[in-house]
C-alpha cells in the first residue's frame, strides 16, 4: 500500500515528536525503522476490531514514511497541565479496552520491533509502550485518541498503566500527595485489575526500563532516542524516578 503524492506546499513540521513529523492535509508522515512493519501489522489488527482512538493506517508515500490520519484535536503538554480527572479516566478506560483487545493479537514467531528481535512471551501482550499523556489527544474536554504507536512491543499490562500513571497522574514530578492519592484511586477504578500499591511498585521497575531502553536506543543510533538526549534523557528520568521514590511513603499515607 503505497501512495505516489508529492508533498504539497501546506506541510507542516508538528513539533515535539522526537521522530520528526509533518503533518500533510489530514494526515500525519512519520519516519519507518525495521519496526514498522510489525507495529503496522498491530493497527491493521486493531483496525479490522473496530478499537476507537487510533489513528488510521494509510500505508507509505511516495518518500517511504508511513502515512497517518491526522487526529482532529489538541495534545497534552505535561508539563504546564494536569489532565483533568475525567480526562484521565477515560484515557485508562481505553487502555484497558485496548489491552483485553490485543490480547487476541498473538503474531506466531519473532518480530522486530523499536526495541529489537522478541517474540511473545506467556503474559506478554503487545503493550503501546509509550502511552504518556503527550501521546494523547483531547477534543472537546474528552480522550479521543491514543498516538504514536511506533514503540509497541511485547510487555506486561501493567508496564503499560504504569507508564501512563507516571504522565497522567502524574508521578514524574510533585503535586500534593492527597491529589496523588485520589488520581490513583480513579486511575486502578477505571482500569479495574490493581490496586493503587501495584500501581505505584510498577512505576519505580517500568521507568527505571524506560530510561535503560533510552539508553541503548541512544547507543544503538536510533535518532529518536538520541534526539532525547536534548532533553537530558536518561538521567532526567532517572533523577525523576529518584525523587519519586523519596515521594511514595506521602502517597502511601494518603491511600
Amino acid at each position: 500500500m503505497c501512495h505516489d503524492d508529492s508533498v504539497p506546499e501546506d506541510a507542516e513540521h508538528l513539533p515535539g515528536a522526537v521522530g520528526g513529523v509533518t503533518r500533510v492535509g489530514r494526515t500525519v508522515r512519520r519516519p519507518t525503522g525495521p519496526w514498522t512493519p510489525a507495529v503496522h501489522e498491530l493497527l491493521t489488527f486493531l483496525d479490522h476490531e473496530g478499537l476507537r482512538g487510533v489513528p488510521a493506517l494509510h500505508g507509505l508515500d511516495a518518500e517511504g514514511r508511513e502515512v497517518l490520519e491526522h487526529v482532529e484535536g489538541r495534545g497534552v503538554p505535561i508539563d504546564r497541565e494536569v489532565v483533568l480527572d475525567t480526562v484521565l479516566e477515560e484515557a485508562v478506560a481505553w487502555l484497558r479496552d485496548y489491552h483485553d483487545l490485543v490480547e487476541g493479537f498473538r503474531p506466531s514467531g519473532r518480530r522486530t520491533w523499536r526495541g529489537g528481535e522478541a517474540e511473545l512471551a506467556d503474559g506478554q501482550i503487545i503493550c503501546h509502550n509509550d502511552p504518556g499523556a503527550y501521546n494523547w489527544i483531547i477534543q472537546g474536554g474528552h480522550f479521543v485518541a491514543m498516538i504514536d504507536w511506533d514503540m509497541a512491543g511485547p510487555g506486561r499490562a501493567i508496564d503499560d498503566l504504569a507508564f501512563l500513571a507516571w504522565t497522567a497522574v502524574p508521578l514524574y514530578r510533585e503535586i500534593p500527595a492527597a491529589d496523588v492519592a485520589r488520581r490513583l484511586d480513579i486511575l486502578v477504578d477505571a482500569y479495574g485489575e490493581w490496586g493503587p500499591m501495584t500501581v505505584l511498585d510498577a512505576v519505580v521497575e517500568r521507568m527505571s526500563t524506560a530510561a535503560d531502553r533510552i539508553e541503548a536506543g541512544q547507543a544503538r543510533g536510533d535518532q529518536g532516542f538520541v534526539n532525547l538526549g536534548l532533553l537530558g534523557e536518561p538521567q532526567r528520568t532517572r533523577d525523576r524516578v529518584a525523587a519519586f521514590r523519596e515521594r511514595i511513603p506521602a502517597i502511601e499515607a494518603e491511600l
